[in-house]
């Protein structure tokens, strides 16, 4: 695996633009790769679209709906059991029903405010990538790590990161949108 500095960019221009800075820099052309990322979410990596099978900020809420429903329905029976007399053989069922639709309702005011953070989102990267240009170079020698740096700050990249990985043939082979990136400062 080779370092790889990549920064954003706004611009289709700006992109061709460091690529040739960076092939006249000495950097090798086939090490160096340029492509449009998505935004977060966006990035078409399961078979249905988007980043995850299923929406980080749901994880809990099958559970809540199932607890909600079940503690509505036995509390629906009860009190149809002691309506019975009244309501007759049919109270107990449709007193289930309505407690367990009542109850899966009320699991929703359980759920977290906006702004609560998600228990249970450990896996959720910290700061996510912005959507737009990115250029990427590799490279084996430590010492051109600042050279590279510089030479996309100049350009006017934003958010240059630092990574370990492959570029071949000018794709970065194993970039993960959705890691978290090491941002350089």
């Amino acid at each position: 695996m080779s370092t790889i500095i990549a920064g954003h960019f706004q611009l289709q221009d700006d992109v061709e633009r460091a690529r040739r800075a960076l092939v006249d820099a000495g950097f090798p052309g086939e090490r160096i790769s340029g492509f449009y990322l998505s935004q977060p979410g966006q990035h078409d990596l399961t078979p249905i679209g988007g980043d995850h099978l299923h929406s980080p900020g749901a994880r809990e809420s099958p559970l809540g709906v199932a607890e909600g429903a079940g503690a509505g329905a036995a509390v629906g029976i009860v009190a149809g059991a002691l309506t019975a007399p009244v309501t007759g053989p049919l109270g107990p069922v449709v007193g289930g029903l309505v407690g367990a639709h009542v109850g899966s309702l009320f699991s929703f005011s359980k759920m977290k405010e906006a702004g609560e953070h998600e228990r249970g989102g450990e896996d959720a990267p910290l700061e996510n990538r912005p959507a737009g240009m990115l250029v990427a170079v590799a490279f084996d020698d430590p010492v051109l790590e600042q050279r590279a740096v510089d030479l996309l700050r100049d350009l006017g990249a934003h958010h240059i990161e630092r990574a370990k990985g492959n570029i071949v043939d000018g794709d970065w082979a194993d970039f993960d949108p959705c890691s978290a990136p090491d941002l350089i400062h």
